[in-house]
């Protein structure tokens, strides 16, 4: 077998899953140099709530963090993740600004881009695989894992062959709850490999403990990639560390060939970091770093749990959060056995909670459970409860065809309605995902002055509310 490669999501997905996305860009510079020197596959800094949280939390421009990690990381792969027809918002968006998204993270220096659906609706994947494939990109098209009795290693392979088909460069199996457990992480990569030819990349999270055991079993079985997040902010809900499973695999035929000591020179840097996070609570070791087998037995992302606790805590009904947890799963079964993760885990802990809050299953629904049992989101992979759409729905007709069909192309616009602020395409795509909070943000970035910043306006009626640690993708 080849060494085993190796993703870094310090500068993404570990500081998003642990301490809500709020990693500031010069806390990133410092180490990129001896980041860029070690020699990972890539190292995901850009996507997923990294774009709002810039905006909307840290007074930065996303599209500069980015040309700035670029410009200090000139020989490794940077690597983003996309939610497909989504972007990185939480609606659909036009084929146009989805292919004018893709064009522009390229050109500002994203090599690869990871790129997934909720639903693992492939129609929700396709433009933006094209667009990927079409200026010059790595696609690295994704399976959202989870288990079902419509999920299972037959519905895998025929997914990841027809992402191949699309022109997928790499399979991701996007763990994000951290259910694949050691025995079906071999059995499934065992299987994939049969059935495409493309390398296989696994992503996990730590949350129930169990996320080291599984990436040792896959290596084993032959995958190519895996992703890691250096110590400081890994494990727990986060991915595995990056130094544990180096030294693990020291001497085995999977040897990383990574330098555990450029490793832990990088990781000093972000012990740092962690400890600012930390004392400003953001980062709560006993929340996220303890692990909860839960997420096992209910599926539930770690981030998920928070948002339960928080929709909890603000209703009074801490007391409810066992009959909350327990009523996910018959959501869930209810509303064709979606993966969990955003937006969908969402919409379905939100509707669990409204569930047991008011005493009756399905008295009322949110906006966003009507829209997911209408078709709005894509194809749901399971059988849908016919008598709880109804309850939803009424006689309201139902999508079958893919929901970006039926949005008009919207880049003219979106340059019109944003020619007094925006400068640049970037800034008009940044409008595009989150008018009122990059409208804001543009306006202040031209016109600057001493006073302290306002607070963030509130999300628009097209954004939902959510803690920005709940994507744990």
């Amino acid at each position: 077998m080849n060494k085993l490669m190796i993703t870094e999501t310090i500068l993404r997905d570990a500081h998003q899953s642990l301490a809500a996305t709020r990693m500031h860009t010069d806390e990133m510079l410092p180490a990129a140099g001896v980041l860029d020197s070690i020699g990972y596959w890539s190292i995901e800094c850009w996507g997923g709530a990294t774009f709002d949280s810039c905006l909307r939390f840290l007074n930065e421009d996303p599209w500069e963090r980015l040309r700035q990690l670029r410009k200090a990381m000139p020989k490794t792969k940077l690597q983003m993740l996309l939610r497909g027809q989504n972007l990185l918002g939480y609606k659909h968006y036009a084929d146009d600004v989805v292919d004018e998204f893709v064009r522009l993270t390229l050109k500002n220096g994203i090599d690869v881009i990871r790129v997934f659906d909720a639903l693992n609706d492939m129609r929700n994947l396709e433009t933006a695989m094209k667009s990927i494939k079409k200026h010059g990109g790595h696609c690295e098209a994704c399976i959202s894992y989870t288990t079902s009795p419509v999920h299972n290693e037959a519905y895998f392979v025929d997914l990841s062959q027809q992402m191949e088909k699309a022109g997928a460069d790499t399979i991701c199996i996007k763990d994000m709850a951290g259910l694949l457990l050691p025995e079906a992480a071999t059995s499934l990569v065992k299987e994939l490999k049969k059935h495409v030819k493309i390398p296989i990349h696994l992503h996990t999270h730590n949350t129930a403990g169990t996320g080291s055991l599984t990436y040792l079993a896959a290596a084993q079985a032959g995958v190519d990639i895996v992703d890691c997040a250096l110590s400081p902010l890994g494990s727990g809900t986060s991915q595995p560390a990056t130094e544990s499973l180096v030294a693990a695999l020291q001497g085995s035929e999977r040897d990383t060939g990574l330098d555990l000591k450029k490793l832990t020179e990088a990781a000093s840097h972000f012990q740092k970091v962690a400890a600012r996070l930390e004392k400003e609570g953001f980062l709560v070791p006993g929340q996220v770093l303890r692990p909860d087998v839960r997420a096992l037995i209910y599926q539930v992302p770690g981030g998920m749990l928070s948002n339960l606790l928080s929709q909890l805590k603000s209703a009074n009904a801490m007391d409810k959060f066992e009959d909350v947890l327990a009523e996910v799963p018959r959501v869930r079964a209810d509303f064709g056995y979606p993966p969990l993760v955003t937006p969908t885990s969402q919409i379905v802990g939100t509707q669990a909670v409204f569930n047991i809050l008011q005493g009756e299953r399905y008295r009322s629904f949110t906006k966003e459970s009507r829209a997911l049992l209408r078709g709005e989101y894509g194809r749901l992979p399971g059988e849908i409860n016919k008598e709880v759409q109804k309850m939803a729905l009424g006689d309201a007709e139902l999508l079958t065809v893919r929901p970006a069909d039926l949005i008009a192309p919207e880049m003219d616009k979106l340059r019109e309605e944003s020619r007094e602020f925006a400068r640049s395409d970037e800034d008009v795509l940044s409008y595009a995902l989150f008018p009122q909070v990059a409208e804001k943000f543009l306006r202040e970035r031209n016109n600057p002055t001493p006073k302290a910043p306002a607070e963030a306006p509130a999300p628009s009626k097209d954004e939902v509310r959510v803690l920005h640690v709940l994507d744990r993708a």
